[in-house]
């Protein structure tokens, strides 16, 4: 239960109410006031300050609610960072994560999203409902497929791993500044006529855990070591979470919880043309499409199952 403060009014949304609270305190007053010396009098204003309290104590409600809402829009991912990493299968798992990379990007660009390219295995896309369309990608990603360099026409299995991390407008970690070891760059790539003459690019090694991040995505040293810093706050905040979330392993078991980046959740069969995703044991059809960005239904069905009262079943596929 909070208390009247007059800040109530500096606020827009809690202006109007600080305002009426304000009225309401004034009326009970004055009401008081006339009433001095008339018992009648007196008695009626008693049970006028009855009903004015009452009404200032709906008032601090509806306050105290549209403050912890706004609290929760503030805690609310403002972007999500996707990492790709290949795992088995060599020079085939490379490509199978960037083709990955790009089904993502293509998906964040139909969703109306900002997305921006941090380095070649990294994603920030920018939208209010970014990170809970994105946030239960996380894991391993399996493809089943024939090469272009296969000539035997032998199908492959290779792996590539997703992390999803949430940027918050204010986050929870604060690094100290000791622990971080900074480098800096010439940016690579094609871009305009600063690209390799001035060292723009940013690498971040948190020294405690060996996390390291880099950007160059950004024009500016400054700017690359913001996106650099933000990064890499969640990577630390994430690894916090995976650290709670062993401790309590027997609650969580068969839950998504935060995620986890060894579980393998979903194979993409080039043959069969099949997307299946197998917390849900469901599958999707017309692979070019989904590689094109289509993901549009796998992502709603992922979000209805892990808002559902069993959460969203954990892999068992071998």
């Amino acid at each position: 239960m909070i208390e009247y403060s007059s800040d109530f009014k500096k606020n827009y949304a809690t202006a109007y109410l600080a305002e009426e609270y304000e009225r309401l305190e004034t009326e009970k007053a004055e009401s008081h006031a006339a009433a001095e010396g008339d018992d009648d009098l007196m008695r009626m204003a008693e049970e006028d300050t009855v009903r004015i309290t009452e009404r200032q104590q709906s008032i601090l409600d509806e306050i105290e609610r549209i403050l912890e809402k706004d609290k929760e829009e503030q805690a609310k991912p403002k972007a999500v960072v996707l990492e790709f990493r290949a795992g088995a299968g060599g020079d085939e798992a490379a490509l199978f994560a960037a083709d990955l990379r790009d089904m993502y990007s293509q998906y964040a660009e139909q969703e109306g999203w900002r997305v921006k390219r941090i380095d070649d295995a990294t994603l920030e896309i920018e939208g209010a409902a970014a990170y809970d369309a994105l946030r239960h990608e996380m894991g391993v990603h399996r493809v089943q497929r024939v090469p272009a360099t296969e000539k035997s026409g032998r199908i492959h299995t290779s792996t590539a791993s997703i992390a999803v991390l949430p940027i918050r407008e204010k986050p929870t970690m604060t690094i100290n500044p000791v622990d971080i070891h900074m480098e800096f760059s010439r940016a690579g790539g094609a871009g305009g006529q600063n690209v390799n003459k001035v060292e723009t690019a940013v690498r971040l090694v948190h020294k405690p855990t060996g996390l390291e991040v880099r950007s160059q995505a950004e024009r500016s040293q400054n700017a690359n070591r913001e996106k650099a810093m933000a990064i890499l706050t969640a990577k630390l905040e994430q690894l916090h979470e995976e650290e709670e979330a062993k401790k309590h392993a027997a609650e969580r078991k068969g839950q998504i919880g935060t995620g986890d980046r060894s579980e393998k959740i979903r194979t993409y069969n080039f043959l069969q043309d099949r997307v299946t995703d197998h917390r849900l044991k469901e599958s999707w059809h017309s692979l070019p499409r989904i590689m094109a960005g289509g993901i549009q239904d796998i992502v709603a069905a992922i979000q209805a199952a892990a808002s559902g009262e069993g959460g969203l079943a954990a892999s068992d596929e071998e």
